[in-house]
């Protein structure tokens, strides 16, 4: 039997409505003076978040990856390090990174000032990076990786669930995708600046190569960091440099979009909550695995200095420049992919496209040997990340709020997708470097299909979610006193009653 007390019908609520139909269906969209002012938003938003986002994703990466090159430059020979212990350093940076994700992303969420969660943790990495450089030991340079992971592990889901908090998901996938170029830049511009450092300042003041390699580049991003925490606003509402229309319309089309406010209940039992939330949705589970498998599939991006050198037989600084050129076209060419992806509003068929192109790169890779089709084969490898940016904005619109659903969501899904990396690098085995990596090439093929799989699964579990709620739209549903209370949040945002914030519901839809 139903509990009269802790549910209200919808025609209860329609007692107390003043509003026409066609009033509450004007309240679910932007005015025309309102879409003026988002316009205006949009850009203020694009100018200073996301060039801001890009620089620390593209040091994020830099100080992540230098290792790989710093392998070119003289690392194995002066810490002693054969193939095993290498891979071994390769790896711990992910455990760590992984033990960070979830309790992060639930600490940022609750604290609620990104500006200086990010800014701290950004001079962190910054500063375990430099002092890489004094490293001596197999023990060193594991235990500096491994800190390394813990003080990098808050920033990508800090970040994406912050944009998810500035953007609408028409908009996320372009700028995901411009955000992702970061990490893109970083594979040609560090192995440049490696190139670069190699050159011009191996052997100064009694350093290698590979120790200026992690001062500079460590320098740099204790610098930006600084910056992040006085310049990076932390939201809409409370971003001084938006007059008040500009911040209401902030907080509304993201209200209108998913149907309530987005804002938590407060406290930390909203934290636990939105843990329990994410921890028994399904597709939280569905986008970790799919993640994980473009990120195992990526993982040349580790060795790709070593690769071209094996391939191609260059020394040391070409090898590191003939690096740039596929990581160049895949940032314009991820940026056209997603910018269709989000004309068109579609994921899906934008996720499976590129994954028998990868498949085809893996295989000319490790069947060839002369010197064109490897290189080619590189530029198809690289296709495995037009897929982030889309998966990234395909998991922003399909995890629904309350915020601290969407930040664990995230954690999660960064966490076991990055967990890939754990255990890929033990793929490359030294004895296959000059025979095209086979095992490790395989193991890529197999994780694109499996990726393929999950994208299946979501593209028919979301869509079976859209046609249940289409079936609601239609029926009189009870709602419960939780219902009541997000939709009085919304309610209040919007400044009219209950029954017609229950109305601003209808016609939300998960993208496919």
């Amino acid at each position: 039997m139903t509990d009269t007390k802790n549910v209200i019908s919808d025609a209860d609520l329609g007692e107390k409505v003043d509003l026409s139909h066609e009033e509450v269906v004007h309240m679910a969209q932007l005015t025309d003076e309102e879409k003026v002012v988002e316009k205006q938003l949009r850009k203020r938003i694009d100018a200073l978040i996301m060039p801001l986002a890009i620089l620390v994703y593209l040091m994020n990466y830099i100080d992540r990856n230098n290792y790989a090159a710093a392998k070119l430059q003289g690392l194995e020979e002066d810490l002693n390090l054969d193939d095993t212990k290498y891979q071994t350093g390769l790896s711990v940076l992910f455990v760590g990174y992984i033990l960070m994700q979830v309790p992060s992303n639930m600490l940022l969420n609750y604290m609620g000032r990104p500006s200086w969660y990010i800014g701290f943790f950004v001079c962190a990495w910054g500063l375990v990076s430099a002092l890489t450089s004094q490293v001596s030991t197999y023990g060193g340079i594991v235990a500096c990786r491994f800190i390394l992971g813990l003080v990098e592990a808050p920033f990508f889901c800090a970040i994406l669930f912050y944009l998810s908090k500035w953007y609408t998901k028409q908009e996320l996938a372009l700028r995901m995708s411009i955000f992702y170029s970061g990490s893109l830049l970083s594979g040609a511009f560090g192995n440049l600046i490696a190139a670069g450092i190699l050159n011009g300042l191996k052997g100064q003041r009694g350093l290698t190569a590979w120790q200026w390699l992690y001062i500079i580049e460590g320098s740099i991003t204790c610098a930006i960091g600084l910056a992040i925490c006085f310049i990076l606003p932390d939201f809409p509402e409370t971003w001084k440099l938006l007059s008040p229309e500009m911040r209401h319309v902030a907080q509304r089309r993201l209200a209108i979009e998913a149907g309530e406010t987005d804002v938590d209940e407060g406290g930390g039992k909203s934290q636990l909550k939105g843990l329990k939330l994410a921890m028994t949705d399904i597709k939280t589970y569905a986008f970790a695995i799919a993640y994980m498998c473009i990120t195992g599939a990526a993982g040349f991006q580790n060795f790709f200095p070593s690769l071209v050198k094996n391939s191609l037989d260059y020394n040391e600084t070409i090898s590191l420049v003939l690096v740039a050129p596929p990581y160049l076209f895949m940032v314009v060419y991820s940026l056209c992919h997603s910018l269709m992806s989000d004309r068109l509003e579609k994921r899906f068929w934008f996720f499976i496209y590129p994954i028998p192109v990868t498949i085809v790169g893996f295989i000319i890779y490790m069947t060839t040997t002369s010197f064109g089709p490897r290189y080619f084969s590189f530029f198809l490898m690289v296709f495995v990340f037009a897929q982030n940016g889309t998966l990234y904005s395909w998991l922003a619109s399909s995890i629904p709020r309350p915020p601290a659903k969407r930040a664990v969501a995230f954690a999660f899904f960064n966490s076991l997708g990055n967990s890939a990396s754990i255990w890929t690098p033990y793929t490359y085995l030294e004895k296959e470097a000059h025979n095209g990596y086979h095992t490790a090439m395989a193991v890529c093929i197999a994780l694109q299909a499996i990726g393929g799989l999950m994208a299946v699964f979501l593209y028919f579990n979301l869509r079976m979610l859209n046609k249940r709620q289409e079936r609601l739209e239609n029926e009189e549903v009870q709602l419960s006193e939780k219902d009541i209370r997000r939709l009085q949040a919304t309610a209040d945002v919007e400044g009219i009653d209950i029954a017609a914030t229950r109305r601003l519901q209808k016609g939300f839809r998960y993208t496919l």
